[in-house]
């Protein structure tokens, strides 16, 4: 579908490759390799498709990357030797461990072993307060690849009222943080809504910019929008259909019935999917020019 009013994450995200691209050249100039380590426990499905696209974007991009996958019955303190080896290694610039890790191993411990400056997906809780405060050293994945979409297509955030559904810490919370700071694409009023909210029909019919994050399949229907509302829809969903695959995807927002009353929308997929990798690949450069001392993002941008 080929539509003005849709917000292409896929263009975005080649947009900001090729910046990313800049920069590898430049660090590769100062005889720096920038290279991601991914972490995979378990044999999720999903999470190994997501881990083998960023491993190609990786190779794409002149990334050095590797994969260590563990299986599903790791230990908490094997993971945690395995971590401490990349923190220690100097070669290594970013970690990533793939979430959700088996029952066995507390999520919060590990996010917190992993040295802060090669948390490239800003879940340190160092990182989450320097992005709190409005001094990030990265920036969390998808929510930065949401204003990067509302930054390329020129969508006004200041003086907006955005509303977010959903306050997780990988969506929600940092998404909200990020518009309120006094800066560019942001200076926007927040309001976050969740599944304890009274009628959330009554907030989301506020939104100049909604965003969609709460997991629930094509939740959000037309009677939900005032028109001219622009959406950002972050949902994957899998929902049953009569074809090869026996499924296709949706997001959180039911996007024929909401169509004909938005401004902009993201589809699903191809809107935020491709951002936050291409924001992981960034946030890899940042996390590795810094550790080097080399300041390369202005020259390259």
């Amino acid at each position: 579908m080929d539509d003005p009013k849709l917000l292409k994450g896929k263009i975005v995200a080649q947009h900001v490759n090729q910046r990313v691209e800049k920069m590898v050249q430049l660090l590769n100039e100062h005889g720096v390799q920038p290279k991601l380590s991914v972490v995979l426990v378990g044999d999720d499905p999903a999470s190994k498709v997501y881990v083998k696209r960023k491993g190609k974007s990786c190779e794409k991009l002149g990334i050095k990357s590797e994969t260590i996958q563990l299986p599903d019955t790791t230990t908490e303190g094997e993971l945690l030797d395995i971590i401490e080896q990349l923190n220690k290694d100097t070669d290594n610039h970013g970690i990533l461990v793939q979430l959700p890790l088996p029952k066995q191993i507390r999520e919060e411990v590990i996010i917190r072993s992993v040295n802060p400056l090669k948390d490239v997906d800003c879940f340190h809780p160092q990182n989450v307060g320097l992005l709190v405060t409005g001094n990030p050293y990265v920036l969390p994945c998808t929510p930065a690849g949401i204003l990067e979409i509302l930054k390329y297509y020129e969508i006004e955030t200041e003086g907006k009222h955005a509303v977010i559904i959903g306050r997780s810490n990988i969506v929600g919370k940092p998404l909200a943080n990020l518009l309120v700071q006094k800066q560019k694409m942001a200076n926007a009023t927040v309001s976050v809504i969740h599944s304890r909210t009274k009628d959330l029909a009554e907030y989301t019919r506020q939104a100049d910019i909604l965003i969609a994050a709460i997991g629930k399949a094509e939740f959000v229907h037309s009677d939900m929008i005032k028109d001219g509302t622009v959406v950002i829809d972050v949902g994957i969903n899998r929902v049953d259909a009569d074809n090869e695959k026996g499924y296709r995807l949706v997001g959180d927002v039911n996007f024929d019935s909401v169509f004909s009353k938005v401004a902009r929308i993201t589809p699903v997929p191809g809107g935020v999917g491709p951002m936050t990798i291409a924001m992981l690949m960034q946030n890899t450069i940042t996390a590795a020019s810094f550790q080097e001392g080399i300041t390369i993002e202005k020259t390259a941008n």
